[in-house]
């Protein structure tokens, strides 16, 4: 949904249905990821984990040079390059029956898989401008989300028909899903403007970024909010199961709820926010509130416990409220990432900020179970204030931020307008 003023992004439609069908390969595998490359490959499932988190490894120290390779090459070939490798990764994968064989593509896909994040936020940031970026932030996750819930779906139908040899054809369908992705990646184009050409100087290094303090703080206070998002898929399942001792249909509901609303509203609930004309460090730190009260009604329903059906009708509501902090913060927060970032070195930026996400998630299991073998609610309670530091450290940082950053419409740019239109009426003569 266009807000009246935006910019029209060339090559839109072909960025959001490349985002989609290319979800729809995540969608086939990640849910079943282990049991995936254990059937795929025929190697148990002791080194199939063992390969998967050393490449995992691997592919995070791999973030940096990709955003270097962005700065250097520009956002839109870079995707080109980690579509290819992700294609020819899942193409080869039934052939990589050996140990070594496995590791070395699971090692390519890794790097590329990693990466991604990263190296798309800085397409948004070329081809994208002011509150178009929070628009395409906000399709991109919902067409995402769709994308993974249809793979998943597609890949349950044939696992019915086929059985463990569908595993295979998934693998197949994975690397067709990522070469069509990256066919029509190639349609979009780069804004060419005032920060296109910034791009194209000689960028500085990662002692630039280094030196941002305010990035870096503001990437610490996205470290904060992702610990929320990981919640959902490692803390949920673990709380139901042994604190509030619930069925597996209570876990079930939560992951389809969450990825329904993503998908059906994501769109509309931007829309609002970005028609509201909210500041991007007050709608960010809006979405982390949504997310400290969620977690604060976990504490509560693992205080009361009440019966099974108000169980599920409390928790049903409590994953509302963390989707619609999901909705407010993703598209904010993405787009003052990338808007903070000087567009010579982007690349550099968002790869820094997306270790944030990174580091979040590899740390969540450990953290998250610790702290719930002390008591059921206790990370719930690490994760609201968590939230809630993050929401202030967002409103603080408002006044050290670039304007373009906070403001998708800056108001210098309003107030200029205005002012020459008071002008013109002034020297106007009178009726």
């Amino acid at each position: 949904m266009a807000v009246a003023g935006e910019s029209k992004v060339a090559g839109e439609r072909s960025l959001l249905v490349a985002a989609g069908v290319s979800a729809v390969g995540i969608g086939m595998y990640v849910p079943f990821s282990l049991v995936f490359f254990h059937h795929v490959t025929g190697l148990s499932f002791a080194l199939v984990g063992v390969v998967m988190t050393a490449t995992g490894l691997a592919g995070l120290a791999f973030m940096p040079l990709a955003g270097s390779a962005v700065d250097r090459f520009g956002a839109r070939r870079i995707v080109l390059v980690l579509y290819a490798l992700r294609a020819l990764g899942f193409a080869l994968y039934p052939f990589a029956g050996s140990l070594p064989a496995f590791a070395a593509v699971a090692l390519v896909t890794a790097l590329a898989d990693r990466s991604f994040p990263a190296v798309q936020q800085s397409l948004i940031g070329e081809v994208a401008r002011g509150a178009a970026r929070d628009r395409l932030q906000a399709s991109l996750r919902a067409l995402q989300n769709a994308g993974m819930g249809a793979g998943a779906l597609i890949v349950s139908g044939v696992l019915a028909l086929w059985g463990a040899a569908a595993f295979t054809y998934t693998a197949w369908g994975n690397a067709l899903a990522f070469a069509l992705a990256g066919l029509l990646v190639r349609r979009v184009r780069p804004v060419r403007d005032g920060q296109g050409a910034a791009a194209e100087r000689p960028p500085a290094g990662y002692r630039m970024v280094l030196r941002d303090r305010p990035f870096l703080a503001l990437t610490a206070a996205n470290f904060l909010t992702a610990l929320g998002y990981a919640a959902l898929s490692v803390l949920f399942p673990l709380y139901i199961a042994t604190w509030l001792h619930g069925p597996d249909s209570l876990t079930g509901a939560a992951f389809t709820v969450n990825p329904a609303l993503c998908a059906g509203i994501g769109v509309l609930v931007a829309g609002r926010v970005r028609r509201s004309r909210a500041r991007r460090t007050r709608s960010a730190a809006l979405g982390a509130l949504l997310f400290a009260a969620a977690f604060v009604g976990q504490i509560v329903l693992g205080t009361l416990r009440p019966g099974q059906t108000a169980t599920l009708v409390a928790l049903l509501v409590i994953v509302v409220v963390y989707t619609l902090g999901e909705l407010v913060h993703s598209p904010s927060g993405g787009a003052l990432s990338v808007s903070a970032a000087p567009a010579a070195v982007r690349g550099r930026y968002l790869a820094t900020y997306q270790l944030s996400y990174s580091l979040a998630t590899a740390l969540a299991p450990s953290l998250f179970t610790a702290l719930l073998s002390v008591d059921g609610r206790l990370p719930w309670a690490v994760l609201a204030a968590a939230a809630g530091g993050a929401a202030l450290a967002l409103v603080r940082l408002e006044r050290r931020l670039p304007i373009e950053a906070v403001y998708a419409e800056p108001p210098v740019v309003v107030a200029a307008a205005g002012a020459r239109t008071g002008a013109a009426r002034a020297h106007a003569p009178a009726a």
